[in-house]
């Protein structure tokens, strides 16, 4: 059971993960810390207005990498949920006919029946070893479950 538990494990990046989590807090703290400490007042000092819109600005910045780092693919035996940085999409095996990850790609990809292709975000070539393990753990799941048998 632990292995097939291990099979259905989420797909995640590491390093697209880590990195845009730690980036969105010192972007936050720097924009915040900034606004705080920055002259006000005088004809060309900065107003609570402008402070405002420095911290709401980190706040979106903080938000977009945070976005980064939410990027996964959630197998099950039915198929897979593919969260990417803007869009998510659910598919059946059935929809999948093959897993990509050339030298060149800087994710994983599908091939879909219906002809289309969709980034696998969550499988980034910045990862490596673990990344090359993952899009081989990916292409089982497809293999095995696509097509049904002839």
């Amino acid at each position: 059971m632990s292995a097939n538990r291990d099979l259905y494990a989420v797909f995640r990046p590491r390093k697209g993960r880590i990195v845009p989590l730690v980036a969105a807090a010192a972007s936050l703290a720097v924009f915040t810390f900034v606004a705080v400490t920055v002259q006000g007042g005088g004809h060309s000092g900065w107003s609570t207005p402008d402070r405002v819109m420095l911290i709401a600005f980190g706040a979106l910045m903080a938000f977009g990498l945070w976005r980064f780092a939410q990027v996964r693919a959630v197998p099950t035996p039915t198929g897979l949920t593919v969260h990417n940085l803007i869009a998510t999409r659910q598919l059946e095996w059935s929809q999948v006919v093959n897993v990509q990850f050339g030298a060149h790609s800087s994710w994983a990809v599908l091939e879909l029946d219906d002809t289309e292709t969709l980034a696998v975000m969550a499988i980034q070539r910045n990862d490596g070893q673990r990344a090359l393990a993952e899009a081989q753990r990916l292409a089982a799941l497809v293999e095995g479950r696509s097509r049904p048998s002839a």
